[in-house]
């Protein structure tokens, strides 16, 4: 259990990563750097060729490999091991394989037809989908390993849904901003005022998913205590809006002249994502009932 729960947070941060990279190769307009695939000209490594977008490129995708290696490796030992561990395991390692094979698929269709815009999108909504499942996966690993169980009653009945609600909403803000990466609509909106219907929908958007995600923080910590609260985790959330807030606001003000500003903004994102799932998951768990205490006690009344 704990070498898997180490292996699921190993992925969650190789997974953020490889959105932040993804997004590194986007601003860097290194998306067709390699102009082959699976191989980068040719080779695995390309060493004459090398440069930092064959870089961004051709790293963008060993680390997209190197995911897929360990998320069969979860599946395998969750099938082997079934017995032992939570049973969503099974299903949740399967899943995230189908979806990490679904994506390869879709970065080889970007190199190959030329990063058509709703493939690109496509392939960042795919990967933020896949950091929220392997987010949520670990929380089960962990949770079981510290003898929590599942149970919903634990949070009061509005949480749950609320939980969806906020992390639904940051997840089609992300898929806005893919959508307005993708076409490059707020550079060309902001040099030429071309293309500004992306931009403006993903400036209307923030808002109603900065409240929810807030709104969701502080229903967590205000909301009468129930066990295992996840406060912690609701308070980060609201921690990673406002930055993200701030970095948008900063992107523009630097009329995107600055990758690193909003590379951060796409890595930020996905934090928030992989945040909002582990803190939907971990507050539907509960300490595991003491169930020999009334056996205890029976032992002892025997013995007095």
């Amino acid at each position: 259990m704990a070498r898997l729960t180490l292996l699921t947070a190993h992925l969650v941060v190789a997974l953020v990563a490889l959105v932040a990279i993804g997004g590194a190769t986007r601003v860097m307009e290194a998306g067709l750097a390699c102009p082959d695939w699976p191989l980068c000209y040719g080779s695995l490594f390309p060493g004459s060729r090398l440069s930092l977008q064959v870089f961004l490129e051709w790293f963008h995708r060993l680390d997209a490999f190197l995911v897929g290696v360990a998320l069969l490796v979860l599946f395998g030992f969750s099938l082997w091991r079934r017995r032992e561990l939570p049973a969503a395991l099974p299903w949740g390692a399967g899943l995230a394989l189908a979806l990490v094979a679904f994506q390869g698929g879709l970065g080889a269709l970007t190199v190959l037809q030329l990063l058509p815009a709703g493939i690109v999108t496509a392939h960042l909504g795919t990967a933020l989908v896949l950091v929220a499942l392997v987010s949520g996966l670990h929380q089960i690993l962990e949770a079981s390993a510290q003898g929590l169980r599942p149970q919903g009653a634990g949070a009061p009945r509005w949480w749950p849904a609320l939980a969806v609600v906020a992390t639904t909403c940051v997840l089609a803000q992300c898929l806005l901003g893919g959508a307005m990466a993708s076409q490059w609509a707020a550079g060309r909106c902001l040099a030429a005022g071309e293309s500004c219907g992306w931009l403006l929908a993903h400036r209307q958007g923030a808002p109603l998913a900065a409240t929810a995600v807030l709104v969701l923080a502080g229903a967590t910590a205000l909301a009468p205590p129930w066990p295992g609260r996840p406060r912690g985790l609701a308070l980060l959330a609201a921690v990673l809006v406002a930055l993200q807030i701030a970095l948008g606001v900063w992107s523009l003000r630097l009329t995107l002249a600055v990758p690193a500003v909003t590379v951060l903004h796409q890595l930020t994102a996905a934090l928030l994502v992989a945040v909002l799932a582990a803190l939907s998951v971990r507050g539907g768990f509960l300490p595991m009932p003491l169930a020999d205490d009334s056996a205890t006690a029976g032992l002892e009344v025997s013995r007095g």
